[in-house]
């Protein structure tokens, strides 16, 4: 098996390619949630939303490569919880926001070596809660999580109306095929 390199880059200096990986992240999400936004449409304003939290709140961009080849990333940022939380938790959080794996270089271990050393970097500065949401759909990224220690504690129910307020609009979620 190849050797996975692991690298913290800067995405305002990286933009190109942070970009480019952040785009097979959303169109893998629109295969599976029909309400994702087409890229080029956000694309400006989410890469900004990046590069804020990384800059404002700690945020780490690691980028994998395989034979100098870019393979995938993972991007996380320090969320801090102020008083009005309901949870006996207090402190700063790690929010797991963006990863994704180019297809070519799926189960080959990549993301679970991503996550592991995001995971040990903001453990270091005293993060003990690491958040992270996920499609309903998204069947093997949960599966994953489930075998790093995750647990589901919270299910987020949508209800998406018309512009008229009163007809429901039909939400496809699919889950992928293996």
């Amino acid at each position: 098996m190849p050797e996975t390199t692991i690298r913290s880059i800067l995405v305002r200096e990286n933009y190109e390619l942070a970009e480019k990986m952040m785009r097979g992240l959303h169109d893998s999400e629109r295969e599976l949630f029909n309400k994702t936004e087409h890229w080029d449409n956000i694309r400006e304003s989410y890469m900004r939303h990046v590069i804020s939290c990384q800059e404002e709140n700690e945020g780490t961009f690691l980028a994998a490569y395989i034979n100098d080849e870019p393979a995938g990333f993972i991007f996380g940022y320090l969320e801090e919880q102020d008083d009005s939380r309901i949870e006996v938790y207090r402190g700063p959080e790690l929010y797991v926001s963006d990863g994704y794996i180019y297809p070519a270089y799926r189960k080959m271990g990549i993301y679970k070596k991503l996550n592991a050393a995001l995971e040990a970097a903001y453990i270091a500065k005293g993060v003990r809660r690491i958040m992270r949401f996920t499609l309903s759909s998204n069947t093997r990224m949960q599966k994953l999580l489930e075998t790093e220690g995750y647990c589901a504690t919270r299910i987020v129910y949508e209800k998406w109306l018309e512009d008229d307020g009163m007809t429901q609009q039909k939400l496809d979620l699919e889950a992928p095929t293996e």
